[in-house]
């Protein structure tokens, strides 16, 4: 009878696998700026005509370049919120007192007082107020948000009041060279027109939580600390993008900004609306890429894929029976399942993963190909979100 092959760590190779994870969530040079509703079946925003100021810009192939700005700027400046965020912390009296201020932008998307923005503009708030113009300020509430795209949907209280919105155009077709426009809330400098035109597309930034937003739009129109979550407009008055992230050593713009998709809005924006959150298909697994093992010493089995260190209790990848690291019968910390490809796509590391399951829908079976006990082994898994509250099982790391 012949032994299957169980991989087992030594000490110094657990010791690694440990500083490579820990290692693995180090930032790239994109720096995220704390820049401080009705939906129809189609997920459109239905607005009613009466109940919104008229935004009116000519055919931007009848007037000059100059015009076209001024027109754009006036039909929807008063669309964009000034939105300024404020935490508290208690004084020595037992009071409250305020601890932080930040500011940002946003896009009032609906007659009904919703306000599109960037999650980080909002994360960790504890009194939001927004500007339109003037003098008049409205409190606003957090309907929702999603660090993934680092996206979120507040809402203001308009009452009689008629409000401009900024409608969704299409990111799908857009091309390097074409012409926007950026207007926001730099350094405090409310409704401020910034333009230039798309300097790439597809390119990857990253949300709060160092999760890849795919297919961000860099454009060379001035983005500076203020204008995160305003819009990125096309020249027919359109969004088409929200300002989220620069490239910068300063702090200040250099002409490399990146605005998330709007069409990546179009898709999360009525699930915010719906439940607060955007709800995902899931795994439910802490996963280390066998690639940054390898370069630190660590020798397995395969040239790439994914380990699995932990598993979430009752969690699809609990409920197939994917295994990771164990402590086998003699007390030594054994090798369990490493992921090398699902539905036929090669897995290398987490993007790959995230990048596959945003494609799925909760319910969906997938096929994962894993590596174990010597051999490739297929399981079937069906797709599910997770609570707030799965925690990994089977972490045997953090004994040692």
């Amino acid at each position: 009878m012949s032994q299957k092959a169980v991989y087992q760590l030594s000490a110094r190779q657990i010791l690694l696998l440990a500083f490579a994870s820990a290692i693995i969530a180090v930032g790239a040079v994109l720096l995220v700026n704390n820049f401080s509703g009705l939906w129809n079946s189609n997920n459109e925003i239905k607005t009613l005509a009466e109940e919104t100021v008229a935004v009116s810009i000519s055919d931007p192939s009848t007037v000059s370049d100059e015009q076209n700005s001024i027109e754009v700027y006036k039909s929807l400046a008063s669309g964009v919120a000034f939105i300024t965020s404020t935490t508290y912390q208690q004084d020595m009296f037992g009071g409250e007192k305020e601890s932080a201020k930040g500011s940002g932008s946003g896009s009032v998307i609906d007659a009904q007082g919703h306000i599109l923005t960037n999650y980080h503009v909002i994360e960790g708030a504890e009194n939001l107020t927004v500007s339109l113009g003037g003098n008049k300020t409205y409190p606003a509430k957090i309907i929702g948000g999603d660090p993934d795209t680092d996206l979120a949907v507040i809402k203001i209280e308009p009452g009689q009041d008629k409000l401009t919105v900024v409608s969704f155009g299409d990111s799908d077709n857009l091309q390097v060279g074409q012409k926007v426009l950026a207007i926001g809330n730099p350094f405090g400098l409310d409704r401020t027109l910034t333009t230039g035109v798309i300097s790439g597309l597809q390119r990857p930034i990253r949300g709060t939580n160092n999760r890849p937003i795919e297919g961000a739009i860099q454009t060379d129109a001035s983005i500076n600390p203020g204008n995160s979550g305003g819009p990125l407009l096309d020249k027919f008055g359109k969004l088409i993008g929200i300002n989220s992230q620069i490239f910068s050593r300063s702090g200040g713009s250099v002409g490399v900004g990146f605005a998330v998709p709007v069409n990546i809005a179009k898709r999360v924006v009525p699930q915010l609306l719906q439940f607060g959150e955007v709800r995902r298909p899931k795994l439910g697994i802490d996963g280390v890429p066998v690639e940054r093992l390898v370069e630190q010493g660590v020798e397995l089995p395969v040239a790439k894929g994914l380990l699995l260190r932990a598993i979430v209790a009752n969690s699809p990848a609990s409920e197939a029976g994917l295994r990771g690291l164990y402590r086998g019968a003699n007390g030594r910390v054994a090798l369990g399942d490493i992921i090398t490809a699902i539905d036929g796509q090669i897995i290398g590391d987490l993007d790959d993963l995230y990048r596959y399951l945003d494609k799925k829908q909760i319910g969906d079976t997938v096929q994962i190909e894993v590596f174990r006990e010597g051999k490739a082994v297929n399981v079937p898994v069906k797709l599910s979100s997770l609570s707030q509250n799965q925690q990994p099982i089977n972490r045997p790391m953090k004994k040692y």
